[in-house]
């Protein structure tokens, strides 16, 4: 029960920063947890930091069903069929792809280059169906093991917003279609999964709400240049663990 916790409380702490939780968990759950399919698993235990996306944004899951901002709203649902047109393929392929860090270094070296811009006050204007597609299929590609779900989304978003809350938020708001719909074939796939990991789901949405609210708090006191940085430096970090 104690390892399922343990990967429950990884998956609350990575899931929000440039550093694949799916890579994580699974590699940790390798050596922990037999009888279950280590990818498998770490795609399950998203379902408890979805729970945490629910709770932490109600409001903002209200006005979207309510399509209070209907640009974002459009933005939503293009972003949510492109990464579910690329993302069940490449969930598909993950087991004979092994370049994820390599995907995860670039995007590394683009949130560089979108901190070098912003620092320079070169703004990009991307017409927003355009970048819809783009974050779209970042997200999709973000089913390959060791490729950072949210740095792809915050690298493909920054191009066109510059609040880092505002990013965050989005990214994090993008990821419910993919994460639901990825969690419920697992389940209808292999209904033991639920049985076996439910503790894991709990420790995920306890510590995803918990280290949700402090990354947010972070987000505030910090200027774009600096947080695409920052993001961009944890990518290529986690690469450089996931190759080594």
């Amino acid at each position: 029960m104690w390892e399922y916790a343990f990967l429950g409380f990884l998956q609350g702490i990575f899931e929000w920063i440039p550093i694949s939780s799916e890579g994580v968990v699974a590699l940790v759950s390798k050596s922990m947890v037999n009888g279950l399919n280590s990818v498998d698993l770490a795609l399950f235990l998203h379902l408890g930091t979805l729970l945490a996306l629910f709770v932490y944004f109600y409001k903002d899951w209200i006005d979207l069903l309510l399509m209070k901002d209907k640009e974002f709203f459009k933005f939503f649902v293009i972003v949510t069929l492109v990464s579910g047109v690329i993302g069940f393929p490449m969930y598909k392929l993950s087991k004979e792809i092994s370049m994820g860090w390599g995907l995860l270094m670039l995007i590394g070296f683009g949130l560089l280059l979108t901190s070098f811009l912003q620092s320079k006050k070169i703004n990009l204007k991307i017409n927003n169906n355009i970048s819809a597609i783009f974050v779209g299929l970042l997200q999709g590609l973000s089913a390959i093991p060791g490729v950072s779900r949210s740095g792809s989304t915050i690298f493909g978003l920054s191009l066109n917003e510059s609040d880092p809350k505002k990013i965050l938020k989005k990214s994090y708001l993008i990821s419910a279609p993919v994460v639901f719909g990825s969690s419920l074939y697992l389940y209808l796939d292999n209904p033991s999964i639920a049985s076996e990991s439910w503790i894991g789901l709990i420790f995920s949405f306890i510590f995803g709400l918990i280290f949700l609210k402090i990354l947010l708090s972070f987000a505030e006191k910090i200027n774009f240049s600096k947080f695409t940085l920052i993001f961009g430096l944890i990518c290529i970090l986690g690469a450089l663990l996931e190759l080594i």
